[in-house]
């Protein structure tokens, strides 16, 4: 039987991928006692970078939305991966997302957005977090918006 996590994923239309693999020196997860620290993590679709670009020189705000709710999709994955039971999340501790942009690109807050209405979706009040946002020059891959997390684990 499904658990709560896993009801609200089916009911936001969301299948989580396998978690993706590191692409270079590092690991997707580490956990330190109740806390599990997830890796930076593009908006990879079926092994391909769906957005990429720089916010406000040709990747429009939405579709920055969209690439980081693919990240936190991502995310989501590789927690699956590290502890199972997607239930075990007690809370969305901390996101930090980095946006692909120009220098005169100031709308970082609503482009991570897309990740974080999809942490509160998906954890209800667990998904409340907090968070950085940081602008920057070019991302892996040209990957317009990459996010990190950690979370809190039964």
């Amino acid at each position: 039987m499904p658990g709560t996590v896993d009801a609200n994923l089916a009911k936001l239309g969301i299948t989580l991928p396998q978690a993706p693999a590191p692409v270079a020196n590092y690991i997707g997860f580490n956990q330190v006692g109740n806390l599990l620290v997830v890796s930076g993590q593009i908006p990879l679709v079926e092994g391909k970078i769906s957005t990429t670009g720089k916010l406000g020189a040709g990747v429009s705000i939405e579709e920055g939305q969209a690439a980081a709710r693919t990240c936190f999709i991502n995310l989501v994955a590789q927690v699956k991966a590290a502890v199972g039971d997607l239930d075990r999340v007690k809370r969305v501790v901390r996101l930090g997302g980095f946006i692909a942009c120009g220098p005169d690109f100031t709308q970082h807050a609503l482009v991570m957005n897309g990740a974080s209405d999809l942490a509160v979706a998906v954890f209800g009040e667990a998904g409340r977090h907090a968070r950085s946002t940081i602008g920057v020059p070019s991302l892996p891959g040209d990957a317009a918006v990459e996010v990190e997390g950690m979370f809190e684990i039964a």
